[in-house]
């Protein structure tokens, strides 16, 4: 190897005719920019608007509910009746009571939602002894547990309260005697970290899935496409270093991972212009928070956290890439190369969300890219240090330069360049 340093002239050369190579196909193009300036938005906030919207409409919708034998006329009443607004908007509707024979199959066949069957008759009133209650219902069933089956539950649930009600006032007891101590949960979380949401652990690993995608584009092309096209060995007969050529092509696939990071940033910080406009509407930003799902709020400071880190992270998957496609004979064969790489991101990435289960030490933060995937994550909830994020960024770095020289190392190998 020479210890001459690079020339930055030639290095620039191979990145730009990589680049343009790249920006020929338009499937790279939709790939790079528009797919995450869309797909992130939608994910941020149609998802969970979508679920709101699911979870409240079997609120304010009527379910089919079965009934075998009788059920207290008090019961009755609290279970088909509608819950209304001050204004007279239906905000919980109840359920329409039906016979059923066995409540089992009725359930099963769709006849009803669910179903009540009383094994011993049920108190109708304070002091009548106690009974047992079965409810029929499909309990893995998301449409059955906001609906028929979860009325069902708050409605037996107040109407015992209501007996228990009735039987302390014989006592000469009120109601507050069942509930001497109550409980006010306040949240201490950081104002930050309760706008992002529960669905922050999904920037993680949408940016750095498309950070992938879009490296993949310029790497494998460069490479192994360059292979199969014949033009790698006119590349490195030309005045050029390997050296230069191995930097030249690791720019302009950092390049293009970068510009999928921006757009994906861009597509989170539109989210949050849209719930922002929400609390402008006199929404709290606590209601934005859980309708939207989060949103994201940078400082200064975390930006620039947050924009080495995304650098750091996209330079050593750009490493990787080159580094298992320059092996690959054919431009598909590269594809099963890499292809595993994005498992290697999205597991990690959803084992974020149970992140508050972790100690997050600094050592977390020194394993490559998931180092990463934890500061992103601490910087949308506004709790990275300034030690966190310089640890995640230099493992970056370091893996990168790692395996930026073990592709130096191929580029240079006659049985590599030449294996087509």
């Amino acid at each position: 190897m020479r210890s001459e340093g690079l020339r930055w002239g030639y290095v620039w050369r191979v990145a730009s005719r990589d680049l343009l190579s790249t920006l020929r196909d338009r499937r790279t193009i939709t790939s790079t920019i528009l797919i995450p300036l869309l797909l992130i938005p939608l994910f941020t906030l149609g998802l969970p608007l979508l679920l709101g919207r699911f979870i409240g409409g079997q609120a304010q919708e009527r379910q089919k509910v079965g009934v075998v034998g009788t059920l207290p006329e008090s019961l009755r009443a609290a279970l088909t009746r509608d819950e209304k607004a001050p204004g007279g908007a239906v905000t919980r509707a109840g359920v329409d009571l039906v016979p059923v024979t066995d409540p089992r199959a009725a359930v099963q066949s769709g006849e009803v939602e669910a179903a009540l069957r009383a094994p011993t008759p049920l108190p109708g009133r304070a002091g009548d002894g106690t009974g047992r209650l079965e409810v029929y219902a499909k309990l893995g069933n998301l449409r059955a547990q906001t609906g028929a089956f979860a009325k069902i539950e708050s409605t037996v649930e107040a109407y015992n309260r209501q007996l228990a009600v009735e039987r302390l006032g014989t006592l000469g007891l009120n109601a507050q005697t069942l509930t001497p101590v109550t409980l006010s949960p306040i949240d201490a979380s950081p104002e930050q970290e309760r706008r992002s949401g529960q669905l922050a652990f999904l920037i993680p690993l949408l940016m750095l899935n498309f950070i992938l995608t879009g490296a993949m584009a310029t790497a494998l092309d460069a490479t192994a496409g360059e292979k199969e096209r014949g033009t790698l060995e006119s590349l490195l007969v030309s005045p050029v270093r390997r050296s230069e050529v191995v930097a030249g092509k690791l720019l302009a696939t950092t390049v293009t991972a970068l510009t999928t990071a921006c757009f994906s940033v861009l597509g989170f910080l539109l989210s949050g212009l849209v719930a922002r406009a929400a609390v402008a509407q006199g929404e709290t930003p606590a209601e934005v928070a859980q309708a939207f799902g989060g949103q994201l709020s940078l400082t200064p400071g975390g930006a620039l956290a947050l924009l080495a880190t995304v650098i750091s992270a996209a330079l050593l998957i750009s490493a990787v890439l080159i580094a298992l496609s320059i092996y690959a004979r054919s431009y598909k064969e590269a594809q099963t190369y890499v292809t595993p790489l994005s498992l290697l991101i999205v597991f990690p990435a959803v084992l974020l969300q149970f992140s508050d289960f972790l100690t997050l030490s600094t050592g977390i933060y020194a394993i490559p890219l998931f180092g990463s995937m934890v500061a992103i994550l601490d910087t949308v909830r506004g709790n990275l240090t300034a030690g966190h994020a310089l640890t995640a960024v230099g493992a970056n770095l370091l893996g990168a330069l790692l395996v930026g020289l073990l592709a130096r190392r191929s580029f240079g190998r006659e049985e590599v360049i030449f294996r087509n």
